[in-house]
């Protein structure tokens, strides 16, 4: 049996294709479904829905074989015991810097004001900071990242942005990229050679997906 680990949403909608090309149809929809092990049209493969925090997890301890987690994700993980073999191009968004319109970020930078960082992503964010030279107090959120300006948490914030909409809303700009974000196909290590013979052509099916 082959499990692969998945998150809902973008990520899952995003992967079916993928999966197709390797001929692997899933049977229900997580979205509609209660079920956390999903079948699929092949008796060998399923799925199972994970928190996409918790997929290289899943992957590492051996509990999924294969799975598809974010860069961001990963990152933070520090994707120990996993085998990266291909960037999905799939999930594309940008890590930014993002404060309140009515925050001076670049003057604050160059007056070497310590700032407070609100974010989830916080080894990506020290070791941005670090790198600039610019001291900062990390505050580690979960969830409505855009907040923590609004209401004095934090100077800036540190999140995935993809159409900037939610930014606008809130009233925040974009100051600063930390880099691109894509998501990976992540693979345990004992698992391609235990299952070798299965796993390579679904490696292979991918690899072709996303090349075309």
């Amino acid at each position: 049996m082959i499990t692969i680990a998945l998150s809902k949403g973008r990520i899952f909608e995003e992967t079916l294709p993928l999966l197709a090309a390797a001929g692997i149809t899933p049977l229900e929809d997580p979205e509609t479904s209660r079920k956390l092990i999903l079948p699929t049209n092949r008796a060998d493969v399923r799925l199972i829905i994970v928190r996409a925090s918790d997929v290289p997890t899943y992957v590492q301890y051996g509990a999924a074989d294969l799975g598809v987690a974010g860069k961001d994700v990963l990152n933070e993980h520090g994707g120990l015991g996993l085998y990266q073999p291909l960037d999905l191009n799939i999930a594309r968004c940008r890590m930014m810097v993002a404060v309140r319109n009515d925050f001076d970020y670049e003057s604050a930078v160059r007056q070497g004001a310590r700032l407070r960082v609100a974010t989830k992503y916080v080894q990506a964010a020290r070791d941005h900071f670090a790198a600039k030279g610019v001291h900062v107090d990390l505050i580690k959120l979960y969830g409505s990242m855009e907040l923590a300006p609004l209401v004095g948490l934090s100077d800036a914030i540190v999140d995935l942005v993809s159409s900037g909409n939610t930014l606008k809303a809130n009233h925040l700009k974009a100051v600063e990229e930390i880099t691109t974000i894509s998501s990976r196909l992540v693979v345990n290590q004992a698992a391609l050679k235990l299952k070798h013979g299965t796993i390579q052509p679904m490696l292979d099916a991918f690899a072709g997906a996303v090349k075309s």
